[in-house]
């Protein structure tokens, strides 16, 4: 049994917040156990220069933690000049994830930029942001369609993330942050509702897994997105 009580197949508690701001085009707080992330989705009339005058859309993320959302402070990025490698990797997943769910051509020559702040940490971050981030982007389109400003609905697919790993031999579904520590081996996986991966980044950090465990691995995370398309 798990330090949380949670059996090895077994998700955090999950809640999510829509509209959790007021002046964003959509906006969840999403959590996951601990673990929470403000998502914000902002639409802007314009595209990234390589797509001027191609009539497609694009999608794009950016991620920070706040100084206080691990257990010691950690100095905002704004204040060392340059972002980290690790938000940059991290956002990049998180857009690239957002963008297999949306037709760009149907969504025009404008920009959607999902803003994914974790408030606080305690495992699993960059998974909760995707799923929160694609609960933000979902309702920015819902008002794109309703106001008018949207003829058809490009979203082609609902997107979420979830992590798995081996901890002492074991193989567990959603890692927290202790469990996450100790993992031998980790992975972040990206599917969307049809059954498709979008992402599997797996990393042997100080053990190995084959062939066998690997599909064990995507079993496991296939329980999660069952239920994590249902909420």
């Amino acid at each position: 049994m798990r330090a949380d009580n949670r059996k090895y197949n077994e998700l955090r508690q999950i809640k999510v917040t829509p509209n959790y701001t007021m002046h964003a085009e959509g906006s969840v707080l999403i959590e996951f156990g601990n673990t929470k992330v403000i998502c914000n989705a902002t639409v802007e009339d314009k595209v990234p220069p390589f797509l001027k005058g191609k009539k497609i859309g694009w999608i794009t993320a950016e991620y920070a933690m706040l100084p206080r959302a691990t257990t010691t402070r950690n100095k905002r990025e704004s204040q060392t000049g340059k972002q980290n490698g690790r938000s940059i990797e991290i956002q990049r997943l998180i857009g690239r994830s957002l963008r297999s769910a949306i037709d760009l051509e149907k969504l025009g020559e404008r920009t959607i930029t999902i803003d994914c702040d974790v408030i606080q940490a305690d495992g699993g971050t960059r998974t909760a942001s995707i799923t929160g981030g694609y609960l933000a982007l979902e309702l920015a389109i819902t008002k794109l369609l309703k106001d008018g400003t949207l003829t058809f609905n490009p979203i082609v697919s609902k997107v979420a993330a979830i992590s798995v790993g081996k901890v002492n031999g074991e193989l567990l579904l959603d890692l927290d942050y202790q469990e996450d520590c100790k993992a031998g081996v980790d992975m972040n996986i990206v599917m969307n509702n049809k059954n498709e991966f979008i992402e599997i980044q797996g990393t042997g950090e100080h053990d190995t897994f084959n062939y066998s465990e690997l599909l064990s691995f995507l079993d496991l995370a296939k329980l999660a997105f069952d239920e994590l398309f249902l909420l």
